[in-house]
């Protein structure tokens, strides 16, 4: 009796073509189409996708996602700050806001109605005998609000190039999330110290309170990597000779979010790797604490007065 020919392989997932590859894994047969280059031969779909669940994702130096070399929340906070500049000037109605402000054609200064809504505020009345208004009376949203506001299209720019520059860099670094904690803390804890530090009647907004947090962050972010700093420092000592030069300028809120910032720097930076996440969010928690302790006793104050 005479043997039969052997039968010539065929694709596991295509029966109707013919192949001598196996997968490197299985062993099952593959065709072109199913072919997935590996690092020794090739490998089936099923194969490459199980290995890539099996590997861990790649994480930076403090523990964020690769996703953060993308800039997508530096990306998403300029647009953020875009919106609202150009919901201000709407909010204007026929006022002197015809770009955000009042001086300069409109490029810098003056208040809308977004921006008195949004600011910084102790206590005042914006009518003669009318209610008071402020963080002393409820109004604590304005601690976050009043970072993603602007006095004027020259305010924005300003802010929005630094942290265009600060912020691509931090997220690379940090990964999103913890970049974006960084960001909120560290403009709420400007806020906190413009509230804290200056007159009750006075309103501030601007993203500087975070700005100045960055800058902070990543000074001390680079010596942990153990990089070169010295291109920092003068642009940072330009900033605070800047700050308290010009009138007009929030220094509690600029040196508030600078302090924040260089707590939450060395939190990021100097977490223990094995419990890192847990002493970031818990060392993150402890500073959003204290500032909300901060915040009441103000306002205790305030309205003691």
């Amino acid at each position: 009796m005479s043997e039969s020919p052997p039968t010539t392989p065929v694709c596991y997932r295509h029966p109707g073509r013919e192949t001598y590859v196996r997968c490197t894994r299985c062993d099952r047969p593959i065709c072109p189409d199913c072919m997935r280059e590996a690092s020794v031969g090739h490998q089936c779909p099923e194969c490459t996708s199980e290995g890539r669940r099996s590997i861990r994702p790649a994480r930076t130096a403090f523990g964020g996602g690769a996703a953060g070399r993308h800039g997508y929340v530096t990306k998403a906070l300029i647009a953020v700050n875009v919106l609202l500049l150009l919901l201000s000037i709407a909010s204007d109605r026929g006022g002197d806001a015809a770009v955000g402000g009042s001086g300069f054609g409109g490029l810098l200064g003056g208040n809308t109605p977004l921006t008195d809504w949004g600011a910084v505020l102790g206590q005042a009345s914006y009518v003669p005998f009318g209610p008071m208004h402020g963080v002393a009376h409820g109004e604590w949203y304005r601690l976050i609000t009043a970072m993603f506001l602007h006095y004027g299209l020259l305010h924005l720019l300003l802010n929005m190039w630094a942290l265009w520059v600060l912020g691509r860099s931090l997220e690379a670094n940090l990964g999103p999330l913890r970049f974006l904690a960084l960001y909120l803390i560290t403009g709420f804890g400007g806020n906190v110290a413009a509230y804290l530090f200056s007159s009750p009647q006075s309103a501030t907004v601007g993203a500087s309170t975070a700005v100045f947090g960055l800058f902070a962050a990543i000074f001390v972010i680079m010596r942990r990597l153990g990089r070169d700093t010295s291109a920092i420092l003068p642009v940072l000592v330009v900033n605070l000779v800047f700050t308290f030069a010009v009138p007009g300028i929030s220094k509690a809120g600029h040196l508030g979010g600078l302090v924040i910032g260089a707590l939450m720097g060395l939190v990021l930076a100097y977490a223990p790797r094995g419990r890192r996440t847990l002493v970031q969010v818990v060392g993150g928690a402890i500073i959003v604490l204290a500032l909300i302790g901060l915040v009441l006793i103000r306002s205790a104050q305030l309205l003691a007065g």
